[in-house]
């Protein structure tokens, strides 16, 4: 039987953390091709460090001279990045940074499977849905976004010239019954301007932003506060730690309050099911728990390189639904084409909506009017409730 009484943490990371720069070029890469030609192909990686930020990958375009120009924006797109996050320090500034780019042209191997609407790659990927909060979302990883977002829109807009762009928040919440009823620990660890700043002065700029953004039952006499444990964080970004794309999957996703399969989304096209394959197991999980068939749902599908139709649709919804399991895959499969062809077409994947994604989580966003996370929408609820 599930626990019902129990604390669980997840954490977040903000878009000036080193992971999430590298995450915000990658995918602005792909933007930018995507912009040009919806079936642009790009497996798109990004390496930052002190001074310099390093990109290398695949991308493939029909046009030989269109790809030629697109490979000449690189540098662009990285600093505008980098600008956008508000990096101007001595050591990481985007003015100054050096650019490497390596991209070249995708493997026609790897081609000639996607170009027949197979799957980028094998693998299994995961979706998640429940009823913790509105979004439907995991409350821990949710509010750890959400911290971490209104701090960026403070700093950004000027109200809290001292805070800098790298930060980490994590939450630990005590559930009851299964719902979520009291922080027991905040932890926030952001970067600020000054030396002689210590983390009674952050805390003083930080905690009126935090309690903005949590219900405000939750905090009580006994949550602990641990903001900027360590003491002074000026050196920050990828001067203070290098980055990387990809490393923060579990960021990325449900706060580890879900399986994860493995695979990074960040600076892959929608051809890779990596990609779009979970956002596919995430819409049809959160359409399943939104449609009232459970109330907690986890949704797993599998693929083959070269091969359109998954191998696998697996649905648990953890003793909480309300039809049988096996019913519910059947109605999923018939309510959606998963095939990568499928996903793409459904969910509208294949326009530039993936640098927004880079920070503060793939999923619990609401969607967007230009198609940016159209797989939180529920407009499958009715005909999942038909097909049961």
């Amino acid at each position: 039987m599930a626990r019902k009484s129990y604390v669980f943490t997840s954490e977040s990371v903000s878009e000036g953390h080193p992971d999430k720069l590298c995450d915000r070029v990658s995918d602005a890469v792909l933007d930018a091709f995507l912009s040009v030609e919806p079936n642009a192909r790009v497996a798109c990686e990004t390496f930052a460090t002190t001074g310099r930020v390093i990109v290398g990958g695949e991308v493939g375009l029909s046009d030989p001279d269109k790809l030629a120009d697109m490979m000449g924006r690189v540098d662009g797109i990285v600093r505008d990045c980098v600008k956008d996050i508000g990096y101007e320090q001595d050591e990481f500034h985007w003015r100054t940074i050096q650019v490497h780019n390596y991209l070249h042209r995708q493997s026609a191997h790897i081609a000639q499977g996607v170009d027949k609407d197979g799957a980028g790659d094998q693998g299994i990927m995961f979706g998640y849905a429940c009823r913790e909060t509105p979004e439907l979302m995991p409350a821990p990883i949710q509010y750890s976004h959400a911290i971490l977002r209104r701090l960026a829109e403070a700093r950004k807009s000027g109200q809290e010239p001292m805070l800098r762009p790298d930060a980490k928040s994590q939450l630990t919440l005590r559930y009851e019954d299964g719902v979520p009823v009291e922080v027991t620990s905040i932890v926030l660890s952001h970067q600020h301007e000054s030396v002689s700043q210590i983390s009674a002065d952050i805390r003083a700029i930080v905690e009126p932003y935090i309690l903005e953004v949590l219900p405000k039952d939750w905090i009580t006499p006994r949550t602990e506060w641990w903001v900027n444990p360590t003491g002074t964080f000026v050196i920050g970004g990828p001067d203070g730690d290098a980055g990387l794309t990809g490393r923060k999957i579990i960021v990325d996703t449900y706060g580890g309050a879900a399986p994860h399969g493995g695979g990074a989304f960040s600076g892959k096209d929608p051809t890779k099911v990596d990609r779009s394959a979970a956002y596919a197991a995430r819409y049809l999980a959160k359409n399943v728990v939104a449609a009232g068939l459970a109330d907690r749902c986890t949704l797993q599908v599998s693929y083959a390189i070269g091969v359109a139709k998954p191998l696998s649709i697996y649905v648990n919804t953890h003793g909480t639904g309300k039809v049988e399991e096996a019913r519910i895959e059947a109605a999923v499969a018939s309510c959606m084409d998963l095939t990568p062809l499928g996903i793409r077409t459904h969910l509208g994947l294949n326009r530039p909506i993936y640098a927004r994604t880079s920070a503060y989580g793939h999923f619990g966003r609401a969607p967007e009017a230009d198609g940016g996370f159209c797989w939180e929408r529920t407009d499958l609820v009715e005909a999942l409730k038909k097909a049961v």
